[in-house]
């Protein structure tokens, strides 16, 4: 048991019952800290004060993650705790047994490079060093390697949106099995109201409004995307059948404090008390059969709000439909297709005067360029 100084303020050290304890106590007086370092260790005893909170930068990489993913809880949702251990993980794969302080910038660099050898995108990578510079921070560790860590470049195009041929595909493609539905259903709420999978999963029918025809998002990626949106004819059809199931799964009358998309569905006893974890693997298999293997259930939030721009709807509007902060958002999600963009240039161009052989094919004609010409052609 000892008392010692950190600038002005008196700290205390001590052990009791195999666990150290190294804590504040808050005064610049010796006699105060006397006192209050009695009080701490009666506290100890009782199981009312923690011990200090252990040193991240001398754990291994695969122990520090716990610890860090702890203290994250409460912080941040559950779901981004589950984000940050899934990319965390692929780092711990290589380097689980490395202790924190002993990560160099040139393990850290040979990871990207093994990461990009293995085919993995530059947004991938960057996003897994990023979760490592987040534990690195909170260790105190990641200033002494941020000089010589060089993220990838990654590409600017974050969705697309779909032609008019390919979106027939795919809604086709969704009817073909039954226990696509959720997908199905999903998918439909998502081009017609531009809202994200985790806006459709956290929906309850509380959130729903059948006589406005509208729907209210309560919980989203950000503070805009809680907004009301307008149900159109497709919109509404996907919810009353989704209305008609819930009835059939759960029971009637429907409480408003349940989910649109209940939690195992598929099972005998659905939960609509929690929402559905995921529609991933029907997803996958609907846009195999409609081949268009590579086409993200994000993305279609991105032809919604493709097909929201080229329409004349306001900026103002879609924005607000789609639950953006500002135009630059607006701009980031808005992939305006080809055929769109070529009809807007062709609006640009000018007519130029027609040669003779153009009027001949029933062009018109030009005026006369000299004096004593016909049709721009001079007669000497």
């Amino acid at each position: 048991m000892s008392l010692w100084k950190r600038g002005d303020w008196y700290w205390t050290d001590f052990t009791l019952k195999g666990e150290r304890f190294r804590l504040p106590l808050e005064t610049k007086d010796w006699r105060a800290a006397v006192e209050r370092e009695k009080e701490l260790i009666a506290q100890a005893g009782e199981g009312k004060v923690s011990p200090r909170a252990p040193d991240l930068a001398k754990m291994k990489l695969s122990d520090a993650l716990e610890t860090y993913l702890s203290g994250l809880r409460g912080r941040i949702r559950e779901g981004s705790i589950r984000s940050e251990r899934e990319r965390l993980n692929q780092v711990v794969r290589r380097m689980g047994i490395t202790p924190l302080r002993r990560i160099s910038a040139a393990l850290v660099n040979q990871y990207i490079s093994d990461r990009v050898a293995e085919g993995r995108s530059g947004r991938t990578v960057n996003m897994e060093i990023g979760a490592l510079r987040r534990l690195l921070k909170q260790a105190k560790l990641w200033r002494r390697l941020c000089d010589d860590v060089k993220l990838l470049p990654q590409c600017s195009e974050i969705g697309r949106a779909l032609t008019p041929e390919e979106k027939l595909r795919l809604l086709s493609a969704a009817k073909q099995r039954p226990e696509w539905d959720n997908a199905r259903l999903a998918m439909a709420l998502a081009l017609h109201t531009t809202m994200r999978s985790c806006e459709i999963r956290s929906l309850r029918w509380r959130d729903v409004d059948l006589m406005d025809q509208e729907l209210t998002v309560c919980r989203s990626k950000t503070e805009a995307g809680r907004r009301t949106i307008p149900l159109n004819r497709d919109a509404l059809a996907a919810i009353l059948e989704l209305r008609e199931r819930a009835k059939i799964l759960c029971g009637e009358p429907l409480s408003p404090d349940w989910y649109v998309f209940p939690h195992a569905e598929g099972s005998t006893k659905p939960d609509p008390t929690h929402p559905i974890k995921s529609w991933r693997t029907a997803w996958r298999k609907l846009t195999r059969k409609a081949g268009l293997t590579s086409f993200r259930f994000h993305d279609l939030r991105h032809h919604a709000i493709t097909e929201l721009a080229e329409s004349q709807a306001s900026d103002q509007t879609v924005m607000a439909i789609a639950g953006h902060l500002s135009r630059r958002m607006l701009e980031h999600y808005s992939h305006i297709r080809r055929a769109a963009k070529r009809q807007a240039v062709r609006a640009l161009e000018t007519r130029r005067p027609m040669t003779l052989t153009h009027a001949a094919e029933g062009g018109y004609v030009t005026k006369p360029r000299h004096k004593g010409s016909v049709s721009g052609v001079p007669t000497h």
